[in-house]
């Protein structure tokens, strides 16, 4: 469970988040949606410390400003955007790079953590991809891979940052469908709100670095909710137990 308060962050003296409440629950997945300029990959980017903010964040109870850095890397699993770029390294050496919080200085992977990178890369369906170099994947399958890495760092809460960005249709589902099925708590960025009422069970709505409405999808995807954030035209369609908007 992640759990933050009042959380506030500013780019000199512009507001970027001003007093946000944040709960990801065990086991779902909490989806950040909002506008451009909202605040969303701030606030990820401060739920693994990578910016310094006001307010409190914990992690199963404990604060993570007091977590050393092992002890977050073994909580908190993080993909964000082509981190890796055009790097040489195979799938299976780049995932191995997840197993790098539960190494000594000097200790080199051993067979448990060769198996570990092999179960990971299987979770996600990238094992028979485990020899080819990253460079050479698509959008669809680095996205996958770098979801391999995070397993294998068998940390409990996974963030994520736009990870459907520049995927095709079909890669943008079997992605979120994926990170719907690990035994994780995650937290996601998403652009798309379809694609948010679709795979997420919680939603944060932000606006201007302030949360606008938050709580089960249901609650929160609905167009009294979401036009007065977006300025558009929203309708919603529900069809086999499914929601669907409809933009503009």
């Amino acid at each position: 469970m992640i759990e933050a308060e009042r959380i506030g962050w500013a780019f000199g003296s512009k507001a970027v988040l001003s007093g946000v409440d944040l709960r990801a629950s065990e086991g779902r997945v909490l989806g950040l949606v909002g506008p451009n300029g909202a605040g969303k990959t701030t606030l990820l980017r401060a739920l693994y410390r990578s910016i310094r903010t006001e307010g409190s964040i914990r992690v199963d109870g404990r604060e993570l400003a007091e977590l050393r850095q092992h002890e977050r890397a073994s909580r908190l699993a993080v993909v964000v955007q082509e981190t890796e770029g055009e790097t040489e390294l195979t799938v299976s050496d780049l995932v191995l790079l997840g197993r790098s919080p539960h190494l000594g200085l000097l200790q080199r992977p051993g067979e448990t953590d060769h198996r570990i990178v092999l179960d990971s890369l299987r979770r996600v369906g990238m094992a028979a991809l485990a020899s080819r170099p990253f460079s050479e994947l698509s959008g669809g399958e680095r996205q996958r891979v770098l979801i391999a890495k995070a397993l294998a760092q068998q940390a409990s809460h996974l963030l994520l940052d736009e990870p459907t960005n520049h995927l095709d249709i079909r890669a943008q589902h079997d992605l979120l469908s994926l990170v719907r099925e690990l035994a994780v708590t995650s937290v996601v960025v998403l652009h798309d709100l379809d694609l948010a009422a679709h795979y997420c069970d919680d939603v944060v709505l932000l606006d201007r670095g302030s949360v606008a409405a938050s709580g089960p999808v249901d609650a929160v995807m609905r167009p009294e909710v979401l036009e007065p954030v977006f300025r558009v035209p929203i309708e919603r369609l529900d069809r086999a137990g499914r929601i669907h908007l409809l933009i503009g």
